[in-house]
């Protein structure tokens, strides 16, 4: 039986009872940008406790929503998300930008996130993601297969920190990542072509001739440029 986000709201309910506070569904699945087995499906869950015994309850919906091929959820108590806005500055804005409350009261309403928290984590967050992105190509040995399978696992995660940058220069970021990555070119100039190649890849369609390495190299390029200037 394939889990929807009704199929977890449910679980969850009759697992945790009264621990549970709120769901939220955020990210892509939450603002139409949504490309089916290749996108992820974003959870929120706020519990008023996180003891070992409610970790176990959990256990019981994360692990076949996690076989699935979904992340794991994104597990707080009310406590954690009241700091969390200076913690986790760009999920936090994110979520609150784009999300939609499947049970329970809205967790992020009246959150206010600091510009320099988020600069600082975006700083942090893109520098490392560069630096898994290199290793990781490293390992896949130039291999297309393996190099395309790697463009596609990392693009969601940049073009949401990407999105995320935009807050950076004082403006709101449309949903569709893409989009905000179109806007981001408004205040950065980089290539937009190798992110667009690879979202349509992401869609599954089949591209004629496609030049896996030469993609990539442009794809690292336009990434670090970007980094750079959000950088400085």
């Amino acid at each position: 039986m394939r889990w929807t986000t009704e199929k977890m709201v449910e679980e969850l309910e009759a697992l945790l009872g009264g621990q549970l506070v709120s769901v939220v569904l955020y990210g892509s699945a939450a603002g139409g940008d949504h490309t089916g087995k290749n996108s992820d499906i974003n959870l929120l869950v706020v519990t008023r406790a996180l003891f070992p015994k409610e970790l176990l309850a959990l256990s019981k919906a994360v692990v076949p929503w996690v076989r699935q091929g979904n992340h794991p959820p994104l597990i707080l108590t009310r406590k954690q998300l009241k700091v969390a806005e200076d913690v986790f500055p760009v999920e936090i804005q994110d979520i609150q930008h784009n999300h939609r409350v499947l049970f329970g009261p809205d967790p992020v309403k009246g959150l206010s996130v600091s510009r320099d928290h988020m600069r600082a984590e975006l700083e942090h967050e893109l520098r490392g993601k560069l630096f898994r992105l290199k290793t990781r190509f490293m390992l896949t040995e130039a291999r297309p297969s393996r190099v395309e399978k790697l463009m596609l696992e990392s693009l969601s995660t940049f073009l949401v920190l990407f999105k995320s940058a935009l807050w950076l220069y004082k403006t709101t970021p449309p949903a569709p990542k893409l989009e905000a990555l179109r806007k981001l070119k408004e205040f950065i100039s980089f290539d937009l072509e190798p992110f667009e190649t690879i979202a349509r890849l992401k869609k599954g369609e089949k591209i004629q001739d496609l030049n896996v390495p030469a993609l990539f190299e442009k794809y690292l390029g336009s990434i670090e440029t970007i980094v750079d200037n959000v950088y400085r």
